[in-house]
């Protein structure tokens, strides 16, 4: 398989600053779902990135390092639960995505989202199903927004120990809706994703 395919045929389509674009915490209970976009140096394959999902935390975090110091531009961006809360998590998605890419340093011209839509973005874009899995740019991004969202819920942990967010990172594990049960929801729970557990 070529990481590079999709990088590829964007520069031979004329793009020059081509950004790979994923997100981390759609389905999770609590906490703001986080966007990355990254801009690669031209043929660069960062040895060990993969789709995030697919990599122990450990890989992860000593990855994330990596893909910042080889990168030509990263952006990490967010939407907050009051934004899911008021718009929904799809469109919560796309907002922390086009706040991603309009947030590198150096512009984009073309953006590569994982995924089967695009955000309304102002550069040209197309969308790859299961982009994570299939291009460098696209998996360098997904690493960034996993880690940036654990660091996130690590802090969580920190003020709301009872929720053990640092264990589940806000997913809707046994653990995690039993503690909802018990204790309630938090400022950082979305609401909207508990009505069946607060029945």
């Amino acid at each position: 398989m070529d990481w590079l395919q999709y990088e590829k045929e964007a520069l031979q389509k004329g793009y020059s600053h081509i950004c790979g674009v994923d997100e981390a915490g759609r389905g999770p209970l609590a906490g703001p779902v986080c966007a990355a976009a990254v801009i690669l140096p031209t043929d660069t394959i960062i040895e060990g990135v993969n789709d995030s999902k697919k990599l122990s935390e450990k890989k992860r975090e000593a990855l994330f390092e990596v893909i910042k110091e080889q990168a030509v531009s990263y952006s990490i961006a967010y939407a907050s639960v009051e934004e899911i809360e008021e718009m929904n998590i799809l469109n919560a998605t796309m907002l922390a995505m086009k706040r991603a890419v309009e947030g590198l340093d150096v512009k984009a011209d073309f953006a590569m989202i994982d995924g089967n839509r695009l955000p309304d973005l102002s550069i040209d874009s197309e969308y790859i199903i299961k982009g994570d899995a299939k291009s460098m740019s696209v998996a360098c991004a997904s690493i960034l927004a996993k880690v940036s969202r654990d660091r996130l819920l690590y802090e969580y942990a920190k003020e709301y120990p009872q929720y053990q967010f640092d264990k589940h990172k806000g997913y809707g594990t046994k653990a995690h809706t039993d503690a909802i049960k018990i204790y309630g929801p938090c400022p950082y729970h979305r609401m909207s994703f508990l009505t069946k557990i607060l029945k």
